[in-house]
């Protein structure tokens, strides 16, 4: 059994920001003036300071200044290398043995903030957002619903990565409040649509990863490197209106009913803080094309779970558990299919999961699967019921991977869903 790092911070057995992770994010502390840090137990601490002071004179990052922006971009820019050369300076100044950040009182006043003090904000300028489909059981859940068990699966769907391409600029940190959406529907007996708030709102139980370097238009990435343009993971809600979906999606798929707002995890976490937690991805039945094969390709072992509140309730209940490992299609295939046909991708380009289901009835990451599209209402404390989301109701999505005496986590991902 490894021993896990040491911090001279303090840092619970249950806490998601270990030594071992470091996340990235852009805080806003009291001066209002955002810019970058990493998460260790309660504390974020301030990469602008550590720059301006030297420690990162041999990681590669250049002349501009890297961390005292409003977004991650110019770092993601730069690639693993200097990535990793950050992470093990990181690592090194907050061990428990190094004498240079932990004894120098007047640095530390300036370099450590409280996460309960500070505000969080999106971690990188999102230029554009592909919502994928990417998990079996989801994608047999909802099929099953709408064309029964036999036609579930599309013809396609074993053969590439279902993706659209949603709104980049409705994309929230988490914590700010949903509106609930307006359009169109059409009750099933009605003769013509009506307009008005939604009344079938819904979460979507996601993952996301931040795309670093970008690659050239008409220059696909190779599966075998599509890792060196992957950042880290976030979590996301995929909030979704599916009366709205049910009326307008054909023939080209999603559009109002997912472009109101889009809630991820302020914390990215690095593929190499989450290289312990790799498994090799299931076979594929059938084989996939040959630019969508690699021989040591994986999924993440990070459990998933899904609190609902309702403005009645005194705590939240879970309603969901999941897990990373129920993904059908990895991150490395999700972005080899992305520009096999050439398109450009660039920092800070979000690519999502899709709902992430598993096989087992409280595995199930949506309300449209918990409920069966309303059929079997969720039971909640106090006697009340849930077909869908109602007005008042603070959903929260968490993650982490467990080490041995240490988990390295995503932090959560809530909203409050208020009225239209």
């Amino acid at each position: 059994m490894a021993t896990p790092l040491r911090s001279f911070i303090d840092v619970a057995n249950d806490s998601h920001f270990p030594l071992e992770n470091l996340p990235y994010g852009i805080f806003q502390p009291n001066d209002n003036v955002p810019r970058a840090g990493v998460a260790i137990g309660d504390q974020v601490v301030d990469l602008a300071v550590l720059e301006e002071a030297g420690f990162f004179r041999d990681a590669g990052l250049g002349e501009e200044p890297v961390f005292n922006r409003d977004g991650l971009n110019r770092f993601l820019t730069l690639g693993r290398p200097a990535w990793r050369k950050v992470r093990a300076i990181l690592q090194h100044l907050l061990g428990a043995e190094t004498a240079t950040l932990r004894d120098d009182v007047k640095l530390r006043e300036r370099v450590f903030h409280r996460q309960n003090e500070v505000t969080m904000r999106l971690p990188a300028r999102i230029g554009d957002y592909t919502d994928f489909y990417s998990s079996y059981h989801h994608a047999f859940n909802v099929g099953t619903m709408f064309r029964g068990a036999e036609n579930a699966i599309m013809p396609n769907w074993r053969y590439l990565p279902i993706a659209y391409h949603g709104r980049a600029s409705s994309i929230v940190p988490s914590g700010q409040d949903v509106r609930r959406p307006q359009g169109q529907t059409k009750a099933p007996d009605a003769a013509a649509p009506s307009f008005g708030p939604s009344k079938a709102l819904d979460f979507e139980l996601e993952t996301a990863f931040l795309i670093g370097p970008p690659n050239e238009l008409g220059d696909p990435i190779p599966i075998a490197r599509a890792t060196d343009h992957i950042f880290g993971l976030v979590l996301m809600n995929d909030w979704s209106a599916r009366d709205i979906q049910t009326w307008e999606y054909q023939p080209l798929g999603p559009f109002l009913a997912k472009n109101f707002c889009t809630s991820i995890s302020p914390w990215v976490v690095t593929l190499d803080a989450l290289q312990p937690f790799k498994q090799p991805l299931p076979a594929q039945d059938p084989e996939p094309l040959p630019y969508l094969r690699a021989a040591d390709d994986f999924v993440f072992d990070v459990q998933l779970q899904v609190d609902l509140q309702s403005a009645q309730m005194n705590a939240p209940q879970t309603i969901a558990r999941s897990n990373m490992r129920n993904l059908y299609w990895s991150i490395s295939q999700q972005l080899a299919h992305h520009t096999v046909g050439g398109c450009n991708l660039q920092p800070g380009d979000l690519l999502a999961s899709g709902t992430i289901s598993g096989p087992e009835e409280n595995a199930r990451g949506s309300m449209l699967e918990l409920t069966w599209r309303g059929a079997n209402p969720l039971q909640l404390p106090g006697g009340e019921t849930r077909k869908w989301i109602e007005d008042g109701d603070r959903l929260t999505i968490s993650g982490w991977a467990q080490g041995d005496g240490y988990r390295v986590g995503f932090g959560e991902v809530t909203g409050r869903v208020v009225s239209s």
